[in-house]
C-alpha cells in the first residue's frame, strides 16, 4: 500500500460522519462526568452511570434523527412526532430509575423499590430528563440540518453551473455557418476584408470557447464582443444595414456572457435578413456599478410574416430569460415591444456580489 493511499485513507477516516460522531459522544460523556462530579460518589461509580446515560442519550439521539425526523417531522407529523418524543422521555426516565434503584443504590438496607417510586413520581425528574438526554440530539440534528444545507447549495450550484453550460451551448451556431460562407465567398473573390474578417471571427471564437467560462466577465469585453459581431454582420449585410452602437460603461462593471449578443443577434436575423431597403439597428450601453442598462432597438421589414412576432420569441431569447433568471432572479428588469415598424428591448440589471 502506498504513501498515498494511505494518506487518502487516513484522511477519509478522519472526515468521516463516524469518526466525527465518536468524538462528539466523547465529548459528551466527558462533559456530563465532569458536571456529575458535583455529587458524593466516587469518580468510577460517576463515570458509570455517565456511560449509561450516554447510552440513553445515544439512542435517543438516533432514534429521533433517522426514524422520528424523516418519518414524521418532516411530513409535518408534528403531534405524532411529539407523542414519541414524550414517550422517549418516560421511558428514559423510567429505565434510569430502575438503574440507578436496583443497579447502583443498592447498599445494605435500601428499599430499591420505594425509591425508585420516589423517583418516577419527581415532577421536576421528567423535565431534567428532557434537558439531558435530549441536548445532544439537538446539536446533531443541528449539525445535521446544516450539513444537509450545505449539500444542497452544492447541488444546485453544480445544477445551476450545468444548465448555464447548457444554455452557453445553444448559441449562435448558424452564425459561425453565415460567417464561414462569406469567407469562403471573399476567399474566392481575393478581396481584402478577407484577413480582418478570419482575425474577427477568431477573435469571437477565442471569447466563446476560453475566455467566458465564468458565471460573469468585465462588460466591457462583452461589449468588445459585440464589436466584432457588427464587424461581421456588416461584411455580410453591406449597405443593408446601418448599425449604432454607443456606450458609457465602468470598467468594473461584470455581466453575465453572451447576454447581450443574443438579442444583437436576433436584431440581425429578424431585423436586417428580411429587408429589402436599409434596416437600421440602434445599441445603447450604459453601464456603473450601480446600474446596467441596455438598449437595442430594429427597424422590421415592411414585408414580413404574419407570424413574425411569435416567431421573434426564438430560442436564444428564451435561453437569456433562463440565465437572466438564474444569475439575476430579482435584480433585473426585462421589456420587449414591437410595434409596427421597429422591435425595441430594454434590459436593466442591477449588479450583485460581482
Amino acid at each position: 500500500m502506498g504513501i498515498s493511499t494511505i494518506k487518502n485513507s487516513t484522511r477519509k477516516f478522519f472526515g468521516s460522519t463516524f469518526f466525527k460522531h465518536s468524538i462528539f459522544w466523547a465529548v459528551v460523556f466527558v462533559y456530563f462526568t465532569k458536571v456529575s462530579r458535583k455529587h458524593d460518589e466516587g469518580i468510577l461509580q460517576i463515570a458509570q452511570i455517565t456511560f449509561f446515560e450516554l447510552l440513553i442519550q445515544i439512542a435517543i439521539a438516533y432514534t429521533v434523527i433517522y426514524i422520528l425526523t424523516p418519518r414524521y417531522l418532516n411530513r409535518d407529523k408534528k403531534l405524532v412526532f411529539a407523542v414519541y418524543v414524550l414517550l422517549m422521555v418516560l421511558a428514559s426516565h423510567t429505565l434510569f430509575s430502575i438503574y440507578l434503584n436496583y443497579f447502583i443504590s443498592n447498599g445494605p438496607g435500601y428499599d430499591a423499590w420505594a425509591g425508585f417510586i420516589e423517583r418516577t413520581a419527581y415532577t421536576y425528574g421528567y423535565v431534567s430528563t428532557f434537558v439531558s438526554y435530549f441536548s445532544p440530539a439537538v446539536v446533531l440534528l443541528v449539525f445535521n440540518y446544516y450539513k444537509q444545507q450545505k449539500e444542497v447549495a452544492n447541488i444546485l450550484e453544480q445544477k445551476k453551473t450545468s444548465e448555464l453550460n447548457a444554455l452557453k451551448s445553444q448559441l449562435n451556431p448558424h452564425f459561425l455557418f453565415n460567417t464561414l460562407n462569406n469567407l469562403y465567398t471573399l476567399a474566392l473573390k481575393k478581396s481584402d476584408k478577407t484577413p480582418d474578417v478570419i482575425a474577427r471571427l477568431s477573435d469571437i471564437l477565442d471569447y466563446i470557447l476560453y475566455r467566458c467560462d465564468k458565471n460573469f466577465v468585465p462588460l466591457a469585453n462583452e461589449v468588445g464582443l459585440l464589436h466584432n459581431y457588427i464587424a461581421l454582420e456588416k461584411v455580410r449585410y453591406g449597405k443593408r444595414v446601418d448599425v449604432s452602437l454607443k456606450e458609457e460603461v465602468n470598467e468594473n462593471v461584470n455581466i453575465a456572457p453572451l447576454l447581450l449578443l443574443t438579442f444583437l443577434e436576433n436584431a440581425f436575423k429578424h431585423g436586417v435578413a428580411q429587408e429589402a431597403n436599409t434596416a437600421k439597428i440602434d445599441v445603447v450601453i450604459r453601464a456603473d456599478t450601480k446600474l446596467i442598462d441596455f438598449e437595442i432597438v430594429n427597424s422590421i421589414p415592411q414585408i414580413v410574416e404574419i407570424k413574425y412576432h411569435q416567431n421573434r420569441d426564438t430560442i436564444g431569447l428564451e435561453n437569456v430569460r433562463k440565465q437572466l433568471d438564474l444569475l439575476y432572479s430579482g435584480n433585473y428588469d426585462l421589456d420587449i415591444t414591437h410595434a409596427d415598424d421597429h422591435y425595441r428591448v430594454h434590459l436593466k440589471i442591477t449588479p450583485h456580489d460581482l
